[in-house]
């Protein structure tokens, strides 16, 4: 192959790697809702376990669990949840260099009718994990 040749086949497979690796929306948003379901069920510890490992880090279990019963319990069930807005970034306030998703979404419950949930995703390890949920 000539050398222009193999310059186009370099290009084009370089954009194939990063166009597979870019952060999509829709994984992440899937991954955020399969984690805001164990919350929304209740399962705190089960969504502890799948949270990413700097969030362990920082809470432990039994804290996690206390503190996402305390805050559900006080708005109630689930009613709505639709996505807003979706962010990605690679730095966050107080948490190490990533790859992040920021999702909010317009939220309903039983006890607050209009909310937003905040909900921060890191890729890790190849998939997206929760690395910190807040209502408002």
């Amino acid at each position: 192959m000539a050398i222009r040749e193999l310059a186009v086949v370099a290009l084009v497979t370089l954009l194939a790697v990063l166009l597979c690796a870019a952060p999509s929306e829709k994984e992440a948003q899937a991954a955020a809702e399969a984690w805001l379901g164990l919350v929304d069920s209740e399962k705190y510890g089960e969504s502890w376990a799948e949270a990413s490992s700097d969030f362990r880090s920082r809470v432990t279990k039994e804290k996690w669990e206390e503190m996402a019963k305390s805050v559900r319990e006080s708005v109630g069930t689930l009613v709505s949840r639709k996505l807003r807005e979706v962010t990605f970034t690679k730095t966050l306030p107080g948490a190490p260099d990533g790859e992040y998703a920021v999702l909010v979404f317009e939220s309903s419950f039983q006890n607050k009718r209009s909310g937003v949930e905040t909900v921060v995703m890191i890729a890790e390890q190849g998939k997206w994990k929760g690395a910190g949920y807040f209502i408002r």
